[in-house]
């Protein structure tokens, strides 16, 4: 398999599966054109601007210089994709509409927690949530595809610890990466609850709302005066079209047991209070407009949510739970709860957090924590400004070092698994490539896309 040392390292460090070789064979040149198209793979295309953003998204991430070898490379591993992509359809490979649209949702509340908020999240793409998602839909599922490919062509590969052992005695020292000090670190988050008072005034307002729209005002236009979700307030509260288990499960059981122009009682779901109107059903579809109004957070206590992590701190303490069960059954954190409580780095997906990648709110408590010690209940603010309490477990740190097959073995077994994964979808390239139409440009005939790699 043709890689540079820097691609090596790469798959070594990131333990990410990056294919850099691809087997092709050449039709008639694509045209010159217009709309950007440097490459046809059956009914996909590549776009320049796809390649382009590729190509600096990864010199942003590995801080490289621009370099023509490695734009071939992404350029490559693109081509891959849209073999997979266009396999899959010859061979009738799908995902479900059901798991297209959880992993939808997951990655738009990973997107809503990075840049702090569903608001910020709108403002930043300058989009609803509702436009991000049809736009995003069609990426995902092209990528859940080309997973699915992928495990069925790689997914049985295993290693020995012979093979792993060759793995990294082929690895020059020179290149070898240093791993900082890194950690395994679990929590288990409360929130503050706003109180009986907050919600209940909230409620009234809407209750409010929707008597001045039953004696004969406008609901949109009340939308646009009141609502509190910025991504539908605009548009008189509008959500368009979804299809079910796509919105949370109280708005949708409440909107489909209206009738088209009928209005519901207030309900209440973990964004705030709603009032719906059903807009439109089309088969499996339905339209709704709604006026959300979020109970007021101001003086909201962490008092009541950091007595019960003390309490639940006790229990493990005292051997009665442990830290994962009581994760699993009392954390309000959706992303570990089903970890056991572990965080994971959000750029390698690895329970190994590097210190300098900690979040510096957790830095300053665990850096004088000893390895298996549980800290008391510390408050912080989560990523989309809610209040809330956590406790921290400190699993285990390791001390920087060169890599090497005591401290790393893992890692090294999941690079060297990787590697040989990578060997077999490039077997397989071999001989399904001709199954498939593919038109380069001739602009990027130097990156070799079509000569068989070994």
């Amino acid at each position: 398999m043709r890689k540079t040392i820097k691609f090596a390292r790469l798959t070594f460090v990131a333990i990410c599966f990056i294919v850099t070789s691809v087997t092709a064979f050449a039709q008639v040149p694509v045209q010159r054109k217009v709309d950007g198209i440097i490459a046809k793979i059956d009914n996909h295309v590549i776009l320049k601007s796809e390649l382009e953003f590729n190509y600096l998204q990864y010199l942003a991430q590995s801080k490289q210089q621009p370099n023509e070898a490695i734009k071939c490379d992404i350029f490559r591993s693109l081509v891959q994709d849209k073999l997979l992509l266009a396999r899959a359809e010859i061979d009738s490979v799908t995902v479900e509409d059901a798991m297209v649209t959880d992993q939808l949702n997951r990655r738009v509340e990973y997107l809503t927690a990075q840049v702090g908020g569903v608001e910020r999240l709108e403002q930043y793409y300058n989009k609803s949530i509702r436009q991000l998602k049809e736009e995003l839909r069609t990426t995902v599922r092209e990528q859940m595809i080309m997973e699915r490919m992928q495990q069925q062509i790689a997914g049985k590969v295993k290693v020995t610890p012979k093979e792993i052992k060759k793995y990294f005695n082929t690895i020059p020292t020179d290149s070898l990466p240093y791993f900082s000090s890194e950690v395994e670190l679990g929590q288990i988050v409360k929130y503050a609850q706003v109180s009986k008072q907050q919600k209940q005034a909230a409620r009234e307002q809407l209750e409010a709302i929707r008597q001045r729209i039953l004696a004969g005002e406008d609901f949109a236009t009340l939308a646009k005066k009141y609502s509190q979700d910025p991504g539908s307030a605009q548009a008189g509260g509008e959500l368009g079209f979804f299809k079910k288990k796509e919105l949370v499960p109280e708005y949708e059981a409440a909107a489909l047991r209206l009738e088209p122009g009928q209005i519901s009682n207030v309900i209440e779901s973990q964004f705030g209070f709603h009032l719906i109107q059903l807009i439109e059903r089309k088969g499996q579809e339905f339209n709704t407009r709604h006026i959300l109004i979020k109970p007021a957070t101001a003086t909201v206590d962490v008092k009541e949510a950091s007595v019960a992590l003390d309490s639940i701190r006790t229990l493990i303490l005292n051997d009665s739970l442990t830290f994962a069960k009581a994760a699993k059954e009392f954390s309000d954190d959706k992303n570990t709860k089903d970890t056991g409580g572990m965080i994971t780095s959000r750029s390698t997906g690895s329970m190994y957090i590097p210190m300098d990648q900690v979040d510096p709110a957790m830095f300053f408590v665990i850096d004088t924590m000893q390895v298996g010690e549980i800290s008391k209940p510390v408050p912080f603010r989560t990523d989309d400004g809610q209040e809330a309490v956590r406790i921290l477990y400190l699993k285990s740190k390791s001390k920087p070092h060169l890599a090497n097959l005591q401290d790393d073995y893992q890692k090294i077994a999941t690079a060297a698994l990787n590697e040989k994964k990578g060997k077999a979808i490039d077997s397989w390239f071999r001989k399904n490539i001709e199954t498939v139409f593919i038109e380069i440009d001739p602009e990027y005939q130097d990156c070799k896309v079509l000569e068989l790699t070994q």
